[in-house]
Protein backbone atom coordinates (compact mmCIF):
# COMPACT_ATOMS: atom_id res chain seq x y z
CA UNK A 1 0.00 0.00 0.00
CA UNK A 2 1.12 3.67 -1.25
CA UNK A 3 1.51 6.82 1.10
CA UNK A 4 1.50 8.96 -1.83
CA UNK A 5 -2.57 9.26 -2.18
CA UNK A 6 -2.61 10.70 1.98
CA UNK A 7 0.61 13.30 1.50
CA UNK A 8 -2.35 15.96 0.50
CA UNK A 9 -4.05 15.32 3.78
CA UNK A 10 -1.45 15.36 6.09
CA UNK A 11 -1.11 19.13 6.49
CA UNK A 12 -4.42 18.96 8.08
CA UNK A 13 -2.69 16.58 10.57
CA UNK A 14 0.11 18.08 11.22
CA UNK A 15 -0.81 21.11 12.60
CA UNK A 16 -2.64 19.92 15.42
CA UNK A 17 -1.43 20.80 18.89
CA UNK A 18 -1.37 18.73 21.79
CA UNK A 19 -2.98 19.44 25.25
CA UNK A 20 -0.84 19.02 28.33
CA UNK A 21 -2.75 16.74 30.11
CA UNK A 22 -4.36 13.21 29.05
CA UNK A 23 -6.66 11.49 31.84
CA UNK A 24 -6.15 8.35 28.36
CA UNK A 25 -3.98 7.83 25.28
CA UNK A 26 -5.06 5.13 22.28
CA UNK A 27 -2.36 3.07 21.30
CA UNK A 28 -2.35 1.59 18.17
CA UNK A 29 -1.08 -1.93 18.23
CA UNK A 30 -1.19 -5.66 16.87
CA UNK A 31 -2.33 -8.89 19.43
CA UNK A 32 1.17 -10.16 20.24
CA UNK A 33 2.32 -6.33 21.08
CA UNK A 34 -0.64 -5.56 22.74
CA UNK A 35 0.30 -8.76 25.33
CA UNK A 36 4.12 -7.32 25.29
CA UNK A 37 2.90 -4.14 26.55
CA UNK A 38 0.06 -4.91 28.32
CA UNK A 39 1.68 -5.13 31.87
CA UNK A 40 3.56 -1.95 31.26
CA UNK A 41 0.47 0.27 30.49
CA UNK A 42 -1.14 -1.68 33.98
CA UNK A 43 2.00 0.11 36.05
CA UNK A 44 1.84 3.29 33.60
CA UNK A 45 -1.59 4.02 34.58
CA UNK A 46 -0.89 3.18 38.38
CA UNK A 47 2.01 5.55 38.62
CA UNK A 48 0.91 8.07 36.30
CA UNK A 49 -3.14 8.02 36.87
CA UNK A 50 -3.43 7.67 32.58
CA UNK A 51 -5.29 5.22 30.96
CA UNK A 52 -4.08 3.10 28.13
CA UNK A 53 -6.61 1.65 25.71
CA UNK A 54 -4.95 -0.48 23.04
CA UNK A 55 -6.43 -0.82 19.65
CA UNK A 56 -5.82 -4.33 18.82
CA UNK A 57 -5.75 -4.76 15.43
CA UNK A 58 -4.23 -7.99 12.41
CA UNK A 59 -0.75 -7.31 11.72
CA UNK A 60 -1.64 -5.51 8.56
CA UNK A 61 -4.17 -3.56 10.33
CA UNK A 62 -1.49 -1.39 12.19
CA UNK A 63 -0.26 0.15 8.73
CA UNK A 64 -4.23 0.79 7.31
CA UNK A 65 -5.65 2.22 10.30
CA UNK A 66 -2.30 4.54 10.86
CA UNK A 67 -2.65 5.58 6.66
CA UNK A 68 -6.31 6.08 7.29
CA UNK A 69 -5.56 8.56 9.70
CA UNK A 70 -3.38 10.67 8.25
CA UNK A 71 -5.37 10.67 5.37
CA UNK A 72 -8.13 11.84 7.42
CA UNK A 73 -6.00 14.21 9.74
CA UNK A 74 -7.70 12.34 12.64
CA UNK A 75 -6.51 12.17 16.01
CA UNK A 76 -7.79 8.81 16.46
CA UNK A 77 -4.11 6.85 17.97
CA UNK A 78 -1.65 8.33 20.45
CA UNK A 79 0.53 5.87 19.98
CA UNK A 80 1.45 3.20 17.61
CA UNK A 81 3.82 0.24 17.76
CA UNK A 82 5.31 -0.38 14.38
CA UNK A 83 7.06 -2.72 12.50
CA UNK A 84 10.11 -1.76 11.34
CA UNK A 85 9.41 -2.52 7.28
CA UNK A 86 6.84 0.29 7.84
CA UNK A 87 9.10 3.33 9.84
CA UNK A 88 10.14 5.00 6.56
CA UNK A 89 6.65 5.00 4.99
CA UNK A 90 5.42 7.10 8.01
CA UNK A 91 8.65 8.62 9.18
CA UNK A 92 7.25 12.71 8.17
CA UNK A 93 4.18 12.05 9.79
CA UNK A 94 5.49 11.11 13.14
CA UNK A 95 6.90 12.98 16.18
CA UNK A 96 10.96 12.99 16.91
CA UNK A 97 11.64 11.30 19.64
CA UNK A 98 15.65 12.51 20.09
CA UNK A 99 15.45 13.69 23.85
CA UNK A 100 13.71 10.26 25.04
CA UNK A 101 16.72 8.74 23.96
CA UNK A 102 19.29 9.71 26.70
CA UNK A 103 22.96 8.27 26.76
CA UNK A 104 21.71 5.66 29.59
CA UNK A 105 19.07 4.20 26.56
CA UNK A 106 20.89 4.27 23.78
CA UNK A 107 23.44 2.10 26.09
CA UNK A 108 21.11 -0.12 26.87
CA UNK A 109 19.80 -0.61 22.97
CA UNK A 110 21.54 -2.95 20.37
CA UNK A 111 23.66 -0.89 17.58
CA UNK A 112 21.47 -2.50 15.07
CA UNK A 113 18.52 -1.46 16.98
CA UNK A 114 19.34 1.85 17.53
CA UNK A 115 20.21 2.49 13.67
CA UNK A 116 16.71 1.34 12.78
CA UNK A 117 14.89 4.14 15.15
CA UNK A 118 16.37 6.61 12.87
CA UNK A 119 15.47 8.28 10.30
CA UNK A 120 16.74 11.70 8.43
CA UNK A 121 19.08 12.33 11.10
CA UNK A 122 16.20 12.09 14.24
CA UNK A 123 15.49 9.47 16.42
CA UNK A 124 11.17 8.57 15.51
CA UNK A 125 10.94 5.20 16.88
CA UNK A 126 11.57 3.84 20.28
CA UNK A 127 12.11 0.27 20.82
CA UNK A 128 9.42 -1.60 21.79
CA UNK A 129 10.70 -5.05 21.45
CA UNK A 130 13.23 -7.07 19.23
CA UNK A 131 14.23 -10.71 17.68
CA UNK A 132 16.25 -12.31 15.48
CA UNK A 133 16.94 -15.62 14.20
CA UNK A 134 18.74 -18.15 16.29
CA UNK A 135 20.07 -21.44 15.27
CA UNK A 136 17.76 -24.16 16.55
CA UNK A 137 19.02 -27.70 17.06
CA UNK A 138 18.01 -31.29 18.65
CA UNK A 139 20.08 -32.14 21.79
CA UNK A 140 19.00 -35.64 21.22
CA UNK A 141 20.37 -35.87 18.58
CA UNK A 142 23.62 -33.51 18.93
CA UNK A 143 24.41 -34.71 22.48
CA UNK A 144 24.62 -38.55 21.44
CA UNK A 145 27.38 -40.13 21.80
CA UNK A 146 27.70 -42.34 19.13
CA UNK A 147 26.33 -39.49 16.89
CA UNK A 148 29.31 -37.73 17.81
CA UNK A 149 31.81 -40.40 17.74
CA UNK A 150 30.42 -40.56 13.92
CA UNK A 151 30.60 -36.83 13.05
CA UNK A 152 33.76 -36.89 14.27
CA UNK A 153 35.75 -39.85 12.51
CA UNK A 154 34.23 -38.35 9.37
CA UNK A 155 34.57 -34.88 9.55
CA UNK A 156 37.75 -34.47 11.62
CA UNK A 157 35.73 -32.52 14.86
CA UNK A 158 33.79 -32.60 17.33
CA UNK A 159 29.86 -32.07 17.06
CA UNK A 160 28.82 -29.14 18.26
CA UNK A 161 26.15 -26.52 17.24
CA UNK A 162 27.85 -25.19 13.89
CA UNK A 163 29.24 -21.64 14.05
CA UNK A 164 30.54 -21.33 10.77
CA UNK A 165 29.32 -21.63 7.26
CA UNK A 166 31.08 -24.91 6.46
CA UNK A 167 30.06 -26.24 9.45
CA UNK A 168 26.50 -26.10 8.81
CA UNK A 169 26.50 -27.59 5.48
CA UNK A 170 28.99 -30.30 7.12
CA UNK A 171 26.22 -30.89 10.17
CA UNK A 172 23.77 -30.57 7.93
CA UNK A 173 24.92 -33.31 5.24
CA UNK A 174 25.34 -35.65 8.38
CA UNK A 175 21.92 -35.38 9.82
CA UNK A 176 20.12 -35.77 6.30
CA UNK A 177 19.45 -40.01 6.46
CA UNK A 178 16.52 -42.79 6.13
CA UNK A 179 16.24 -43.35 9.83
CA UNK A 180 13.79 -46.56 9.28
CA UNK A 181 15.86 -48.19 6.66
CA UNK A 182 12.89 -47.75 4.04
CA UNK A 183 14.87 -46.14 1.35
CA UNK A 184 13.37 -42.83 1.60
CA UNK A 185 15.07 -40.20 3.43
CA UNK A 186 13.16 -39.05 6.61
CA UNK A 187 15.50 -36.47 8.58
CA UNK A 188 17.04 -33.75 6.96
CA UNK A 189 19.86 -31.56 8.48
CA UNK A 190 18.02 -28.10 7.68
CA UNK A 191 15.25 -26.26 5.54
CA UNK A 192 15.82 -23.30 3.43
CA UNK A 193 13.10 -20.89 3.53
CA UNK A 194 11.59 -19.84 -0.11
CA UNK A 195 8.93 -17.32 0.82
CA UNK A 196 10.23 -15.61 3.26
CA UNK A 197 14.12 -14.08 1.79
CA UNK A 198 15.08 -12.66 5.52
CA UNK A 199 17.21 -15.80 6.12
CA UNK A 200 19.27 -15.46 3.20
CA UNK A 201 19.48 -11.78 3.98
CA UNK A 202 21.25 -12.64 7.03
CA UNK A 203 24.02 -14.81 5.37
CA UNK A 204 24.41 -11.25 2.87
CA UNK A 205 25.63 -9.65 6.25
CA UNK A 206 27.71 -12.94 7.63
CA UNK A 207 29.22 -12.67 3.83
CA UNK A 208 30.64 -8.79 5.06
CA UNK A 209 28.34 -7.41 2.49
CA UNK A 210 28.09 -3.28 3.59
CA UNK A 211 24.28 -3.72 3.42
CA UNK A 212 21.12 -5.60 1.90
CA UNK A 213 20.40 -5.03 -1.40
CA UNK A 214 21.09 -1.27 -1.14
CA UNK A 215 24.68 0.54 0.46
CA UNK A 216 24.16 3.25 3.11
CA UNK A 217 24.07 5.80 0.05
CA UNK A 218 21.05 4.08 -1.43
CA UNK A 219 23.40 2.33 -4.54
CA UNK A 220 21.88 -0.99 -5.77
CA UNK A 221 24.35 -3.57 -4.64
CA UNK A 222 22.46 -6.96 -4.65
CA UNK A 223 24.63 -8.17 -7.49
CA UNK A 224 27.65 -7.62 -5.27
CA UNK A 225 30.73 -10.87 -4.09
CA UNK A 226 29.06 -10.94 -1.10
CA UNK A 227 25.45 -11.09 -2.19
CA UNK A 228 26.60 -13.88 -4.43
CA UNK A 229 27.99 -16.05 -1.88
CA UNK A 230 25.66 -15.45 0.62
CA UNK A 231 23.11 -16.65 -2.13
CA UNK A 232 25.22 -19.93 -3.25
CA UNK A 233 25.64 -20.76 0.43
CA UNK A 234 22.15 -20.77 0.58
CA UNK A 235 21.09 -22.54 -2.01
CA UNK A 236 23.83 -25.06 -1.54
CA UNK A 237 21.86 -27.28 1.09
CA UNK A 238 19.06 -27.92 -1.33
CA UNK A 239 20.90 -27.66 -4.35
CA UNK A 240 24.14 -29.29 -3.85
CA UNK A 241 24.17 -30.93 -0.62
CA UNK A 242 20.62 -32.43 -0.80
CA UNK A 243 20.32 -31.55 3.06
CA UNK A 244 16.77 -30.09 2.94
CA UNK A 245 13.25 -31.40 2.30
CA UNK A 246 13.18 -31.45 -1.31
CA UNK A 247 9.32 -31.48 -2.21
CA UNK A 248 8.06 -27.52 -2.69
CA UNK A 249 10.55 -25.53 -1.23
CA UNK A 250 9.76 -22.51 -2.73
CA UNK A 251 6.72 -22.40 -0.81
CA UNK A 252 8.58 -23.21 2.14
CA UNK A 253 8.01 -20.09 5.07
CA UNK A 254 8.26 -19.78 8.61
CA UNK A 255 5.38 -21.83 9.66
CA UNK A 256 6.39 -24.43 7.32
CA UNK A 257 9.79 -24.18 8.69
CA UNK A 258 8.77 -25.04 12.20
CA UNK A 259 6.19 -28.34 11.30
CA UNK A 260 8.87 -29.58 9.80
CA UNK A 261 11.01 -28.94 12.60
CA UNK A 262 8.72 -29.75 15.47
CA UNK A 263 8.01 -33.07 13.45
CA UNK A 264 11.51 -34.25 13.66
CA UNK A 265 11.88 -34.32 10.15
CA UNK A 266 14.69 -31.71 10.41
CA UNK A 267 17.61 -31.31 12.94
CA UNK A 268 18.55 -27.76 12.92
CA UNK A 269 16.80 -24.81 11.98
CA UNK A 270 17.57 -20.92 11.55
CA UNK A 271 13.88 -19.10 13.06
CA UNK A 272 13.04 -16.15 15.36
CA UNK A 273 14.69 -16.29 18.72
CA UNK A 274 10.95 -16.16 20.25
CA UNK A 275 10.00 -20.12 19.93
CA UNK A 276 11.98 -21.41 21.68
CA UNK A 277 9.17 -21.06 24.36
CA UNK A 278 6.47 -21.98 22.26
CA UNK A 279 7.23 -25.64 21.00
CA UNK A 280 4.21 -27.40 21.13
CA UNK A 281 3.74 -30.01 24.25
CA UNK A 282 3.06 -32.96 21.57
CA UNK A 283 5.93 -32.21 19.33
CA UNK A 284 8.41 -34.87 19.04
CA UNK A 285 10.82 -32.70 19.97
CA UNK A 286 9.30 -31.33 23.21
CA UNK A 287 12.22 -30.95 25.31
CA UNK A 288 14.63 -31.63 23.09
CA UNK A 289 15.62 -28.31 22.07
CA UNK A 290 18.76 -26.34 22.33
CA UNK A 291 19.93 -23.12 21.08
CA UNK A 292 22.85 -21.52 19.74
CA UNK A 293 23.83 -18.40 18.27
CA UNK A 294 23.06 -17.52 14.53
CA UNK A 295 25.66 -18.96 12.27
CA UNK A 296 28.50 -16.65 10.89
CA UNK A 297 30.60 -16.55 7.20
CA UNK A 298 33.71 -14.05 6.47
CA UNK A 299 32.13 -10.86 8.65
CA UNK A 300 30.88 -13.35 11.62
CA UNK A 301 27.43 -13.85 12.83
CA UNK A 302 24.77 -11.42 12.09
CA UNK A 303 20.94 -11.10 11.32
CA UNK A 304 18.43 -9.21 10.07
CA UNK A 305 16.44 -7.69 13.60
CA UNK A 306 12.82 -7.87 13.44
CA UNK A 307 12.07 -4.97 15.80
CA UNK A 308 8.95 -2.87 16.54
CA UNK A 309 8.87 0.36 17.70
CA UNK A 310 6.67 2.82 19.54
CA UNK A 311 5.88 5.96 17.32
CA UNK A 312 3.95 9.42 18.21
CA UNK A 313 1.94 10.48 15.34
CA UNK A 314 2.09 14.06 14.55
CA UNK A 315 -1.90 13.47 14.58
CA UNK A 316 -2.44 12.74 18.13
CA UNK A 317 -3.63 15.19 21.01
CA UNK A 318 -2.15 13.87 23.39
CA UNK A 319 1.71 14.18 22.76
CA UNK A 320 2.61 15.01 26.12
CA UNK A 321 1.07 11.57 27.96
CA UNK A 322 2.18 9.90 24.84
CA UNK A 323 5.36 10.70 25.44
CA UNK A 324 5.69 9.87 29.04
CA UNK A 325 4.07 6.18 27.94
CA UNK A 326 6.93 5.60 24.94
CA UNK A 327 9.69 6.56 27.87
CA UNK A 328 8.30 4.47 30.64
CA UNK A 329 7.74 1.70 28.67
CA UNK A 330 11.21 1.74 27.18
CA UNK A 331 12.52 2.09 30.93
CA UNK A 332 10.27 -0.82 32.31
CA UNK A 333 10.96 -2.77 29.02
CA UNK A 334 11.56 -6.28 31.07
CA UNK A 335 7.65 -6.61 32.33
CA UNK A 336 7.01 -7.63 28.42
CA UNK A 337 9.05 -10.65 28.79
CA UNK A 338 6.36 -12.68 30.61
CA UNK A 339 3.77 -12.24 27.65
CA UNK A 340 3.23 -15.47 25.48
CA UNK A 341 6.02 -13.86 23.13
CA UNK A 342 8.30 -13.35 25.79
CA UNK A 343 10.31 -10.25 23.89
CA UNK A 344 11.86 -7.42 24.72
CA UNK A 345 14.02 -4.53 23.46
CA UNK A 346 16.76 -3.22 25.85
CA UNK A 347 19.98 -5.41 26.74
CA UNK A 348 19.12 -5.22 30.53
CA UNK A 349 15.86 -6.54 29.98
CA UNK A 350 17.04 -10.07 28.53
CA UNK A 351 20.32 -9.77 30.89
CA UNK A 352 17.66 -10.15 33.50
CA UNK A 353 16.50 -13.38 32.45
CA UNK A 354 19.75 -14.83 31.59
CA UNK A 355 20.26 -18.00 33.28
CA UNK A 356 17.00 -18.49 34.17
CA UNK A 357 15.19 -22.47 33.20
CA UNK A 358 12.90 -21.46 30.09
CA UNK A 359 15.04 -18.56 28.79
CA UNK A 360 18.51 -20.24 27.51
CA UNK A 361 17.38 -18.93 24.04
CA UNK A 362 18.43 -15.17 25.65
CA UNK A 363 21.83 -15.87 25.81
CA UNK A 364 22.44 -16.30 21.62
CA UNK A 365 19.89 -13.61 20.91
CA UNK A 366 21.91 -11.05 22.89
CA UNK A 367 24.79 -12.16 20.95
CA UNK A 368 23.50 -12.11 17.30
CA UNK A 369 21.46 -8.78 18.07
CA UNK A 370 25.35 -7.40 19.25
CA UNK A 371 27.16 -8.51 16.43
CA UNK A 372 29.32 -6.50 14.58
CA UNK A 373 27.56 -7.10 11.01
CA UNK A 374 23.86 -7.97 12.45
CA UNK A 375 21.94 -4.95 10.53
CA UNK A 376 18.38 -3.95 9.51
CA UNK A 377 16.87 -4.07 6.47
CA UNK A 378 16.89 -0.67 4.16
CA UNK A 379 14.78 2.16 5.86
CA UNK A 380 12.97 2.90 2.43
CA UNK A 381 9.23 3.12 1.01
CA UNK A 382 9.55 1.19 -1.57
CA UNK A 383 11.30 -2.14 0.45
CA UNK A 384 8.29 -4.28 0.14
CA UNK A 385 7.84 -4.37 -3.43
CA UNK A 386 11.40 -4.64 -3.48
CA UNK A 387 11.54 -8.07 -1.73
CA UNK A 388 7.82 -8.81 -3.46
CA UNK A 389 8.86 -7.80 -6.96
CA UNK A 390 12.59 -8.76 -6.94
CA UNK A 391 13.97 -10.41 -4.22
CA UNK A 392 12.09 -13.24 -3.52
CA UNK A 393 11.33 -14.16 -6.74
CA UNK A 394 15.21 -14.61 -7.37
CA UNK A 395 15.41 -16.30 -4.10
CA UNK A 396 12.87 -18.71 -5.53
CA UNK A 397 14.37 -18.67 -9.38
CA UNK A 398 17.51 -19.56 -7.24
CA UNK A 399 16.22 -22.48 -5.47
CA UNK A 400 15.45 -24.13 -8.49
CA UNK A 401 19.16 -25.17 -8.69
CA UNK A 402 18.56 -24.67 -12.74
CA UNK A 403 19.78 -21.12 -12.97
CA UNK A 404 22.99 -18.80 -12.82
CA UNK A 405 23.00 -17.15 -9.67
CA UNK A 406 25.23 -14.25 -10.78
CA UNK A 407 22.69 -13.58 -13.93
CA UNK A 408 19.87 -13.54 -11.55
CA UNK A 409 21.42 -11.18 -9.20
CA UNK A 410 22.23 -8.91 -12.06
CA UNK A 411 18.24 -9.45 -13.31
CA UNK A 412 17.17 -8.50 -10.17
CA UNK A 413 19.39 -5.22 -9.50
CA UNK A 414 17.55 -4.05 -12.81
CA UNK A 415 14.06 -4.61 -11.26
CA UNK A 416 15.09 -3.07 -7.98
CA UNK A 417 16.62 0.12 -9.53
CA UNK A 418 13.73 0.59 -11.98
CA UNK A 419 11.26 0.44 -8.70
CA UNK A 420 13.27 3.26 -6.86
Amino acid sequence: MRLKSILGALALATCLTAPAFAESISVLVEGGGEQLQKAIAEKFTAETGIEVNFVVVPYAGVFERLSAEIAAGSSNYDVATLDVIWMARFAEFVEPLDELFTDTVKADIAPALLADAQFGGAYIGMPAWANAEILFYRTDLFEDAAEQAAFKAKYGYELAPPKTWQQFRDVSVFFTRDTDADGVVDLYGTDVKGVNPEEWMATVLQAGSPGIVLDDSGAVIIDNAQHKAALDFYIASHCTDHATPPVGVAQIDWPAAQNLFYQGKTAMMRFWAHAYRLTPEDSLVEGKVGVAPMIGGEAGVAAVPGPWYNVIPKSSTHKDAARQFVAFAIANNALGIEAPLGLAATNSAYQSYVGKPGFEHFEPLLETLAAPATKGRPLIAQWQEIVDQAVTPMLQDALSCNADTGELLTQAKAIIEDIL
